[in-house]
């Protein structure tokens, strides 16, 4: 019986160590790809302080750019996505008020968030948008940092974004693609987009504010990537909304509504964001979308 027990403690000492081993390795790699230093080109833009260019900002930030989605519709922060096992991602508070990072941020830094994903250490943000941000003109790029620099200040502490133990497997396996910084490879940028009721200025729109990192940039819908459970996002091409109109459109920025009336998927930011967009813009949306060739779901 002796021989027993013995054998049974062998057993689970064994089945222990090789837990906690695949525990450390699970650790090790998570913290690898957390802690890895990218590397970006140096970024130098001249920041404006003129009204014209602040408001420019102001309305980027608050109607085209989904900033509140993760920040809080004051950038005071926000707790973006609890998913429990898999861990919690925290929107920072990007204002100088007490907890902000609106006070320590230079114009260096504002532009490497953004454009890249990329913290002044050179680590990888997480669930930072910049591959949408990246397609930002200069201009633009500019007065969101220009805007973002007076913001009103909002007192706010929040947590770190941290993962447990579901979502650091997932994260060493290479299934958990929500580091920002592999997303957003040095590219060329334009110094600035016309603003006008065009398709090519509805393409931007489309770029800049999201569309694509969810419908895809052939617009035509499918998986999107992220967190488990994410909805799929809806084919924008005429295969897709064909039947709709301008108005359609305009409903379900505004008030997230089909032309049937149907509620669209909370997942989609109109209320933090598209709700406030010009006629102008939707106008130049409408005018991209109805541009596109038909494409069956899925084929983004």
């Amino acid at each position: 019986m002796r021989t027993l027990w013995r054998v049974l403690g062998l057993v689970a000492a064994t089945i222990i160590g090789a837990v906690l081993i695949g525990a450390l390795v699970v650790y090790l790699r998570s913290e690898g790809q957390l802690r890895k230093r990218y590397e970006y080109p140096s970024v130098s833009l001249v920041i404006p302080a003129d009204s014209a260019a602040l408001a420019r900002g102001e309305h980027l930030v608050k109607a085209v750019g989904t900033c509140a989605t993760c920040h809080g519709t004051d950038l005071g922060g926000r707790v973006y996505a609890d998913m429990g096992p898999v861990g919690t991602v925290a929107g920072p508070n990007l204002t100088r008020g007490e907890g902000g990072i609106g006070g320590l941020f230079t114009d260096a830094d504002w532009i490497r968030a953004i454009r890249f994903g990329i913290r002044k250490d050179g680590t990888s943000l997480i669930m930072m948008p910049s591959e949408v941000f990246m397609n930002m003109s200069d201009q633009d790029l500019a007065a969101v940092v220009a805007y973002l620099k007076q913001a009103p200040s909002v007192n706010r502490e929040m947590p770190r974004s941290l993962f447990g133990p579901v979502g650091r497997a997932l994260l060493a396996a290479g299934k958990l693609k929500i580091l920002t910084a592999p997303k957003t490879p040095a590219k060329a940028t334009v110094a600035a987009v016309p603003i006008a009721r065009t398709r090519e200025y509805g393409r931007y729109l489309a770029e800049i504010s999201g569309c694509a990192g969810c419908h895809g940039y052939g617009m035509s819908g499918g998986q999107v990537a992220g967190p488990p459970g994410l909805p799929p996002a809806s084919n924008l091409t005429p295969t897709g909304i064909g039947h709709w109109t301008e108005a359609d459109l305009a409903r379900a920025l505004r008030e997230g509504r089909r032309p049937d009336g149907t509620t669209i998927d909370p997942f989609m930011p109109w209320q933090d964001a598209y709700l406030h967009m010009s006629d102008l813009e939707i106008g130049a949306l409408w005018a991209f979308v109805t541009s596109l060739p038909p494409t069956p779901f899925g084929n983004k």
